[in-house]
């Protein structure tokens, strides 16, 4: 298969992209969060092509993407106040909202659960394509399963090129982690994934929303994901990642001291310099939101330089870095030295 790019910023790309996807194919789409890879998420032989693509395992459920509120209604049973007044805060954007699913939505899409996530981009690539092919998309994160997430349509075309018909090409994402994903099928309403929308901003609209012991530990054995990047090991370079909890001086001196050949540093802005190993940074030590914006290229950018360790700062797990914080972990297996 020959994976064509295209121009999303053309209107014919665009009719291009919705022709494949009514014709049963896979389109790399931009998002304000990372790339998707988007199948009509009303056919369910479509959305089998995604795993197939990526990699994924099947009991892994996918996001639903629309271009209207009123879109919502025919995918869930019923739409509750608390869902209307998130959108009306938070939609178009970087949030998405799992409720229990209409008949309409197939199995392969909610991995057998019987609730479905639903989210509106704000991304107007996403939000004309959706428009064009008059269809909801499914659309995970476009990669190779358990690799860093793609920020970039070059990033998709690394991990998928040959296997997918198409990559719409809408620039690099402004968020650069993946959407939050907050459930309004349990009472009260749980955060599964943090990202662009914070806790505390969704707290401040629905008032009680506890966090899931799974955003910041593994899922417990036994336990089915209710919402994408829970179960599994996610956006893993190929090196062994280990983050470092402690202050600047205590993480130098520990990287320095544990240096062999391959060992690389995944730091903030500024500190390579006091590092005697290859470095990569990932954002300003306070900047929680170029830190989401930069943690996947950052990560990718390890398996350039040929990285076998690498010890990475411990981002800062409130606001937006609660959701650089889940991501890393993820990277890390739960890998994480606490240095006193």
């Amino acid at each position: 298969m020959r994976t064509q790019l295209l121009d999303a910023n053309k209107q014919e790309a665009i009719f291009t992209a919705a022709r494949i996807l009514k014709d049963g194919g896979l389109v790399g789409i931009p998002t304000e969060t990372v790339y998707g890879l988007a199948a009509n998420a009303l056919n369910g032989k479509a959305v089998a092509k995604i795993f197939a693509a990526k990699g994924r395992p099947m009991d892994n459920p996918l996001i639903v993407h629309i271009s209207e509120f009123n879109q919502l209604y025919k995918l869930v049973k019923d739409v509750p106040e608390a869902a209307k007044k998130l959108a009306d805060k938070f939609w178009p954007g970087p949030m998405t909202i799992i409720l229990p699913k209409a008949d309409i939505i197939p199995d392969e899409v909610s991995a057998g659960l019987d609730t479905v996530a639903v989210r509106f981009p704000s991304h107007p690539a996403a939000r004309a394509l959706i428009d064009a092919a008059g269809l909801p998309l499914a659309a995970p994160s476009a990669n190779l399963s358990g690799h860093p997430s793609p920020t970039t349509a070059e990033h998709v075309m690394n991990d998928l090129n040959g296997k997918i018909e198409a990559v719409l090409d809408g620039g690099p994402c402004g968020v650069g982690v993946e959407s939050t994903v907050i459930t309004l099928a349990t009472n009260p309403p749980r955060l599964l994934r943090p990202g662009g929308i914070t806790l505390e901003q969704l707290r401040e609209v629905l008032g009680e929303v506890e966090m899931d012991n799974a955003v910041l530990n593994p899922l417990q054995n036994g336990v089915r994901a209710a919402s994408p990047g829970m179960k599994y090991k996610h956006y893993s370079p190929k090196a062994n990642v280990i983050i470092i909890d402690s202050d600047f001086d205590a993480y130098r001196s520990y990287v320095n001291h544990h240096s062999v050949e391959g060992t690389a540093a995944l730091c903030y802005n500024g500190e390579d310099a006091g590092l005697t190993v290859p470095t990569i940074c990932y954002g300003g030590e306070d900047d929680y939101g170029e830190q989401a914006r930069e943690l996947f290229d950052a990560l990718r950018k390890l398996d350039d330089i040929h990285a076998k360790t690498v010890y990475a700062r411990c981002p800062e797990p409130k606001g937006v870095g609660l959701a650089v914080y889940n991501r890393l972990i993820r990277a890390a297996g739960f890998e994480v030295l606490h240095l006193g």
